[in-house]
Order: structure tokens, then sequence, then C-alpha cells
């Protein structure tokens, strides 16, 4: 029997760590100008993939990166290296430069796809998150009944995240051009310092620096 505490401790645990609040912004601004159902489909992919990813680690554990001779930390800092670049795109408007240089009829959208990365993974199922599906298994007792309450959890907290991206173009369309321009310099900074934060951790857990 799984106590109430522990699923409520489970599910507040993936519902700060994935902040599907939060992924809004950085949402739109992978997305920019994208038509309704495209942004569904990527958002629906993203979940799906972080879903997947998060279950593999939760299923299997550290056993994963062990097997492929990959530490935590080193997939820390990997995952902040990748965040960074796509940190530069979204503060020099890189994707817009390659939009303009498009032939006109050929649709960008099958270009740019940033469901599995960097939506997917690190944003959703990122090292904080694989972590805490590493832990919550762990806390479960290691029976059945306990693993498929964690994984329940998750993929509600993935879930509620996919809602919010179905709210991205209403929030696009109040904010308008300058808005998003604005927002998507800001969450390129913002990014680059969580990508810059996830190698610092990387780092630390490697024992390099106190």
């Amino acid at each position: 029997m799984i106590e109430t505490g522990f699923l409520i401790t489970a599910f507040a645990t993936m519902l700060v760590v994935i902040d599907p609040p939060g992924l809004i912004p950085m949402f739109i601004a992978l997305t920019p100008g994208m038509p309704s159902d495209r942004r569904r489909t990527i958002g629906l992919r993203a979940c799906l993939v972080a879903i997947a990813i998060l279950t593999l680690f939760g299923l299997l554990g550290e056993a994963v990166l062990e097997f492929i001779g990959i530490s935590m930390p080193a997939f820390r800092i990997s995952g902040g290296i990748l965040l960074f670049l796509t940190a530069l795109d979204m503060l020099f408007e890189r994707r817009t430069e390659r939009r303009q240089h498009q032939t006109e009829g050929q649709s960008t959208d099958d270009h740019h796809d940033p469901s599995v990365f960097p939506l997917a993974i690190p944003l959703i199922a990122g090292p904080g998150a694989i972590a805490s599906m590493i832990l919550l298994v762990g806390q479960s007792g290691g029976t059945w009944a306990g693993i498929v309450a964690v994984h329940v959890v998750m993929i509600a907290v993935v879930g509620i995240a996919f809602l919010f991206f179905l709210v991205a173009g209403p929030v696009e369309r109040v904010l308008g051009r300058v808005g998003n321009l604005v927002i998507t310099r800001l969450l390129g900074m913002l990014l680059a310092a969580l990508s810059v934060q996830f190698v610092i951790d990387g780092i630390r857990g490697t024992g390099l620096i106190g």
C-alpha cells in the first residue's frame, strides 16, 4: 500500500523540478510564430519523449549511465553545454536569420523542431528530473506498486506541462512582437545562466570544486 504522504511528496518534487508554468515562456521563445497545430504537435512530441526518458531512468536508474560509462556529473556538464548553444541562438536570433534565408514557400517549421532538444531534454527531462526519478523510485520501497505510482505521478506532471503548452499561442498574442522579442532575449540570458549552473553542478559533482 502506497502512503498518501509519499505520493504528495513525489508529486510536489516532480512539479517543482519540471516547473510546467515556467516552461510556457521558454516554449513560446522556441516556437515563435508557429501555428497552433504545429505547436501542439511539438509540445505533444516533447512530452512523450520526456516521459519515455524519465521512465527509462526511473526503471533502470543509474545503471543506464553506468552501462555506457557516463556519470551523472558528466551528464549535467554535457546538458549544460548543449543548452548554452540554444541560449546563444535565442540571444542573437539566429533562427530568425535562417528563416529569412529560406526560399519562399518552403516551410521553416520542417527545419525547426525543438521537441526533442531542448524541450524534452533537458528542459522537461533534465538532470534534476532524472535524478528525482531515480531518488523517488528508491524511496518507494522497490515494490512494483511503488514504482508504478512514481511513474504515474511523473506522467501527470508532464501532462500538466502539455496543458500549459496549449495556451502558449494566446499568451504570445497578448505579448505581441515587441513583447516576444523582449521575452526571448531575457529567457536567452536566463537559459545561458541555467546552462552554466548545470556545468558548475556537474564539475562540483566530480569533486574538482567544493
